[in-house]
C-alpha cells in the first residue's frame, strides 16, 4: 500500500498535476492540504474515473484538507476531538480530516502557520498542536498523521536556520510541540529513507528558492508503532515542485507492506 501527502496549494489550479501524480506513482491514498475549495467546487470527475473516492472539508478559499483513496474511505471524521477554533466569530477551520483507508487511519493535517511569534495566531498554533497531541493518545490501530506541520524540527531542515532566528517554524516551543509526538512513540517514518541536510519539502516562490534549493522540511508522515512497523520505503518527490504551475510543496510518499 502506498500513501502520500501533499500541500497542493489549490486543488482546482493543480488537479491535472494531482491526477498525473497519482498515476505516475501508483498511489493508493493521497492526503491533501490547502485545497482551497468548498465541497461543491472540488474537481472530482477525473479522480472518479481513475477509481478514487474523496473525503474533504473546505469552507472558503483558505485552508481545506482532503483524503483521496482507491482502497476505500470509511469512518470520516472532520476535525479531531478538542480542536481549537479561530476567528471572529471563532469557528473550527478546515485543517484536519481523518479517514480509514485500506485498514489504515489517515489524518490529513494542515497545522496553522503561526504568522509571527508575537501574533495571536502563534498561540493558536501551539494550542492546536497541543490539542492534536492529546487527541493522538487515544488513536488506535495503524495511524498516520500526515501533512503540512509548518515546523522544521531540526536545524538541518532549514536552508539557513540563522535567517529564521526571529521567525516561526523553528522556535523552541514549536519544536517541543513536534517532539512531544515522538516522545509518545510516534515516528517520523520518512527521515530514515531520506536522511541528511537539504532534503526539503517546501520552497517559497520568492527569488528562485527552489532552483537554489533554499527550502525547508515541514511536511511529515508520523506513524504510531502499528503503522511504523509496516513502512518499507519512503521518498520526497522533489521533481513535482519544478516547472510552471507547481505547488510550493513537494509530495511525500510512503510504502507500507
Amino acid at each position: 500500500m502506498r500513501i502520500a501527502t501533499w500541500n497542493v496549494n489549490s486543488i482546482r489550479s493543480r488537479i491535472d498535476r494531482v491526477e498525473a501524480f497519482l498515476q505516475r506513482h501508483d498511489v493508493d491514498v493521497l492526503a491533501l492540504q490547502e485545497t482551497k475549495a468548498r465541497q461543491e467546487q472540488l474537481p472530482l470527475m477525473g479522480l472518479a474515473s481513475l477509481g478514487y473516492d474523496v473525503a474533504a472539508v473546505g469552507h472558503d478559499q483558505w485552508n481545506g484538507v482532503a483524503v483521496i483513496s482507491r482502497v476505500g474511505i470509511e469512518d470520516v471524521e472532520v476535525g479531531f476531538p478538542g480542536m481549537p477554533t479561530w476567528g471572529d466569530p471563532a469557528v473550527a477551520e478546515a485543517r484536519a480530516l481523518g479517514a480509514t483507508c485500506g485498514g489504515v487511519r489517515v489524518w490529513s493535517l494542515y497545522v496553522p502557520n503561526g504568522r509571527k511569534v508575537d501574533d495571536p495566531h502563534f498561540a493558536y498554533k501551539l494550542d492546536w498542536l497541543a490539542r492534536l497531541h492529546e487527541a493522538s493518545r487515544s488513536m488506535s490501530g495503524a495511524v498516520a498523521l500526515v501533512g503540512d506541520w509548518n515546523i522544521a524540527p531540526r536545524d538541518e531542515d532549514v536552508f539557513d536556520v540563522a535567517a529564521f532566528a526571529r521567525s516561526t517554524h523553528v522556535t523552541p516551543r514549536e519544536r517541543a510541540a513536534f517532539e512531544a509526538f515522538l516522545e509518545d512513540g510516534w515516528t517520523d517514518v520518512v527521515r530514515p529513507h531520506a536522511p541528511g541536510p537539504e532534503v526539503y519539502t517546501y520552497w517559497d516562490y520568492y527569488r528562485q528558492r527552489y532552483e537554489r534549493n533554499r527550502g525547508m522540511r515541514i511536511d511529515f508522515v508520523l506513524g504510531n508503532p502499528a503503522l511504523a512497523g509496516r513502512v518499507r520505503g519512503a521518498f520526497i518527490d522533489r521533481d513535482e515542485r519544478a516547472g510552471k504551475g507547481a505547488s510550493d510543496h513537494a509530495p511525500v510518499v510512503v510504502d507500507l507492506d
